[in-house]
């Protein structure tokens, strides 16, 4: 074996995942309510005990908050601010070998990964943090014919209790039910297409201890595309939100506001996050 496979086999388990494709590919394509797979231990222990350990405090500044009516979460993209086993673990993921796998679990075929981390990263949420339902952004925000095809995201949780929440909830398209709920356990992976109707989110606020977060670290592939279409993320209401549909489809509006900007005049998260924190303290105040 070579020196680049025995680095590679003591981060991810690729002979348990490679050995599985047949049955994990099957799965997947069979996936309600969109096509998806719940891996689990996809690190090797032992990493994934350094990285649970190395993931950034929220005292670390470089976290940057997403703090408006349909989210509220914090995110970190840049690697070089990370621990060495955080950041060897997203250089694992964004490989040829886990890429050749990816692609081959989903049917996809040239898929890109995304060392820039648009709209990816480490996520982190808090105590009373939701993430509503949603769809995500369908085209990169600087390769403007790279069309989104597929997420993966890693719970990096070193415990996760049942009664806290943060399920994720995979809805159908039609936004009438719920068709799986995902619970962050550690070491677990969620693979999923992206596409304009995998509606996916936690809305409800978490209810974890003020010293626990739910933690994750999302990475997102790409196909370079001739044509391609831009869908902002698009937001949805469950059935039983209510009133709160307005301010949801409000707050949709804004952001695709702000994605428009983000493309064509390179605004950056930072300064739109810190205008979206505003208007969402000024709504709140105004309930």
């Amino acid at each position: 074996m070579s020196d680049d496979n025995t680095l590679q086999e003591t981060t991810v388990d690729y002979r348990r995942l490679e050995a599985d494709l047949p049955r994990m590919r099957t799965a997947y394509a069979a996936g309600q309510p969109f096509p998806h797979l719940v891996l689990d231990d996809v690190l090797v222990p032992d990493v994934f005990e350094r990285a649970a350990e190395e993931f950034p405090p929220m005292r670390d500044q470089r976290w940057n908050g997403y703090l408006h009516v349909n989210e509220t979460k914090y995110s970190n993209t840049d690697p070089e601010t990370w621990g060495p086993t955080l950041t060897a673990v997203a250089r694992e993921l964004c490989s040829p070998r886990f890429v050749t796998l990816l692609g081959e679990l989903t049917g996809i075929d040239g898929l890109i990964p995304d060392w820039t981390m648009d709209g990816g990263g480490l996520h982190q949420t808090l105590r009373g943090g939701h993430l509503n339902i949603h769809a995500d952004f369908s085209t990169h925000h600087t390769h403007e014919n790279w069309a989104r095809r597929v997420n993966i995201l890693l719970y990096l949780n070193r415990e996760w209790r049942e009664e806290w929440g943060g399920k994720l909830e995979l809805w159908d398209k039609d936004m009438t039910s719920c068709q799986e709920r995902v619970t962050p356990a550690g070491n677990r992976m969620l693979v999923f297409t992206t596409s304009d109707d995998s509606f996916h989110g936690h809305p409800d606020g978490l209810t974890c201890p003020e010293d626990v977060a739910r933690r994750s670290m999302a990475l997102y592939y790409f196909t370079e595309e001739d044509h391609v279409v831009r869908r902002s993320t698009n937001y949805r209401a469950r059935p039983e939100d209510g009133w709160r549909k307005l301010a949801i489809g409000a707050d949709r509006v804004a952001l695709d506001l702000y994605d428009r900007a983000k493309r064509r005049l390179g605004v950056s998260d930072e300064k739109v996050q810190v205008l979206m924190s505003r208007l969402h303290r000024v709504r709140r105040k105004g309930r």
